[in-house]
């Protein structure tokens, strides 16, 4: 839950109130208070009103005449202060509450991300702090940043916008949270060799594994439930000079379309440039059609050697034995051959599902 680690009250008295008690008790005018103080009465006056503000030389002056600490005048005003700039700021964000209504807010409270609140000024003050900046001007400038991002993106359903920012943004968050060395690339290589050994174990396991061998390399790893209207399954991006991300939301719940999507963003950031934008648009996704098609193949191929699955799938030879072993030899998962054998159209797409595996929420 996003806390806001500050004391707002909702109102705060100028320094004034408190010079008009010490006029009032002692029946002398703000006329005479100037002249104690060796100031003009229209600036006396006006401080007493809250319109001018109280400076460190008149906090010293009202120190000596009325006894009170400078100090104490000055945390006055600055309190006054910041309370009508609070007041001025509230004003202006509630404003863009309809422009934040067109994010998951309901999704991002009941996920614990964001607080409930009836105050349109608070919506979107959360909604900013969330995303890391101080006005909405920075949030959309921010926007436009974060979506310079090479992901995965279903053919058929369309992804809002505004859930995929939200997503966006929430893998930034896990992703601070895990410790990484810089990038490099031979690191990451290696980490990668290490982690296609992991796929035959329960995601339980091999999760932290992953975060881990990743993170050696420079790379954070992390999932991150979809939000909102999201069709994609991962992205791979750079959240700094010196560390990548790999995000996914393992929206079909299968291993094999884990893997693949995984290697897949992996390949991204081996192959393609850091300044590279792909934003998915129509069937083939936001990147580069080329682009995509060498990541797939990379992903492919690093998987299950190209070779070696073309011998295979040219012996015809497909059921659950042949598979089994031929996975065994490639010290794989069998869903991950099911899967390469369905997209390849050696097999339809409704055979031998029952050698792929299937994930579950628990959160």
């Amino acid at each position: 839950m996003m806390q806001s680690n500050r004391y707002d009250p909702n109102y705060a008295a100028p320094p004034g109130a408190l010079i008009q008690e010490y006029l009032d008790e002692h029946r002398i005018s703000a006329r005479e208070l100037a002249r104690r103080c060796g100031r003009s009465a229209k600036l006396i006056t006006e401080i007493v009103l809250g319109k001018a503000v109280l400076e460190p030389d008149t906090a010293l002056q009202l120190e000596r005449v009325l006894e009170l600490d400078a100090s104490i005048w000055l945390q006055m005003e600055a309190a006054y202060r910041l309370h009508l700039a609070r007041e001025e700021d509230s004003q202006r964000l509630a404003k863009f509450e309809p422009w934040v209504s067109q994010f998951p807010l309901d999704e991002l409270i009941e996920r614990g991300v964001l607080e409930k609140t009836k105050s349109a000024a608070d919506k979107v003050r959360q909604f900013i702090m969330f995303f890391g900046v101080g006005s909405v001007a920075a949030c959309q400038d921010r926007f436009q940043e974060m979506t310079d991002v090479a992901y995965r993106h279903s053919p058929t359903f369309m992804s809002s916008k505004e859930s995929l920012l939200v997503w966006l943004r929430m893998g930034e968050i896990d992703a601070e949270r895990i410790q990484c060395k810089d990038y490099d690339r031979n690191s990451f290589l290696d980490a990668l060799r290490k982690i296609r050994t992991l796929t035959n174990k329960p995601l339980e396991k091999l999760i932290p594994e992953m975060i881990t061998l990743c993170g050696h390399a420079g790379v954070a790893f992390v999932i991150v439930r979809p939000v909102g209207r999201l069709a994609l399954s991962g992205i791979s991006r750079w959240i700094s000079p010196r560390k990548a991300l790999i995000q996914q939301t393992m929206r079909h719940l299968s291993n094999d379309h884990f893997w693949f999507t995984f290697f897949h963003e992996a390949a991204h950031l081996l192959l393609h440039s850091r300044k590279s934008v792909f934003i998915d648009k129509g069937k083939s996704g936001n990147a580069n059609p080329s682009e995509e098609q060498e990541a797939n193949d990379w992903a492919a191929n690093f998987l299950i050697p190209k070779q070696a699955l073309d011998d295979f799938i040219e012996a015809e030879s497909f059921d659950e034995h042949s598979v089994r072993e031929f996975a065994r030899e490639q010290a794989i998962h069998p869903g991950i051959v099911v899967g390469q054998l369905q997209h390849r159209g050696a097999i339809g797409f409704n055979r031998l599902n029952k050698l792929r595996d299937g994930y579950e929420w628990t959160e």
